[in-house]
């Protein structure tokens, strides 16, 4: 073993660095329950990021133990090294969370009440067994359904996640799942225009206009904005909903006539 690698104990603040706990090669490796042979072969696929030197000294921190037990829960899942280098690499190109859940500050509250779902990289196979793929993930990370904060995932809705779950165990592929999801979002997206159309048209046409002609607002006018859009939610769902319901209801049947007649056709 390199002189720069001999175990020593492990330091919480080292001198220049943030706090936090980092390690030698060989006290990462017995943390993580391998050999050193095996974390540097990981280090030479670039499975993990470089340590941070301090002269001779190679030292690694939480993020390297964390990407060590993802890499060893994913072999236990029974997916390949090349697999793995893969996935990892989507993850670190994945979307901030800031960005996926905009927590810049809005002039009104989100419409949305779903709940984020945060994961880490073996949960989410745990969801999807060997459906999660590089592809599949990068899909993923690209519509918006993940994003990426810190060694974990959050997914953007709860309610999302488990119809997700739900359609892979009932055989679908979590392709046909993703494909299904863009989709869902283009016409979810029409449908907002919509809305937003009415509401900018017809209630609040005249403060919108003063406030991108940068002229004075007052404050009463600014929260009449959020309180007329409060007020529209219940309605824009339930109008949703019920077209949805209604659609289905008219596809299913049409598709269960379709059926009979081409079995009746057979049979003949």
């Amino acid at each position: 073993m390199a002189a720069n690698e001999n175990p020593q104990d492990e330091r919480t603040e080292p001198a220049g660095h943030p706090a936090g706990r980092e390690f030698r090669m060989a006290d990462l490796a017995e943390k993580a329950g391998i050999t050193v042979r095996t974390l540097r072969f990981y280090r030479e696929r670039k499975l993990i990021p470089p340590p941070r030197r301090e002269g001779r000294i190679a030292w690694y921190n939480e993020h390297h133990l964390a990407r060590l037990r993802t890499i060893g829960a994913l072999l236990e899942r029974g997916h390949t090294l090349g697999g793995i280098a893969e996935l990892l690499s989507a993850f670190d190109t994945g979307r901030d969370v800031g960005e996926l859940l905009g927590l810049e500050n809005p002039l009104v509250p989100h419409w949305s009440e779903e709940t984020p779902v945060r994961l880490t990289p073996e949960e989410l196979a745990d969801h999807f067994s060997e459906d999660i793929t590089a592809e599949n993930l990068s899909t993923s990370l690209d519509i918006g359904y993940l994003a990426v904060d810190g060694d974990e995932f959050v997914h953007i809705s709860r309610r999302l996640l488990d119809a997700s779950t739900e359609l892979v165990h009932q055989g679908i592929p979590l392709a046909a799942v993703l494909e299904a999801g863009r989709q869902v979002r283009a016409h979810a997206d029409a449908l907002a225009d919509v809305f937003t159309g009415l509401i900018r048209t017809h209630l609040l046409s005249d403060v919108l206009s003063r406030i991108a002609a940068c002229e004075d607002v007052r404050p009463q006018e600014v929260d009449r904005i959020g309180e007329t859009i409060e007020k529209l939610r219940p309605l824009s769902k339930g109008v949703v909903e019920a077209e949805l319901s209604m659609a289905m209801d008219r596809r299913v049947r049409a598709e269960l006539a379709q059926w009979r007649r081409e079995e009746d056709g057979e049979g003949k």
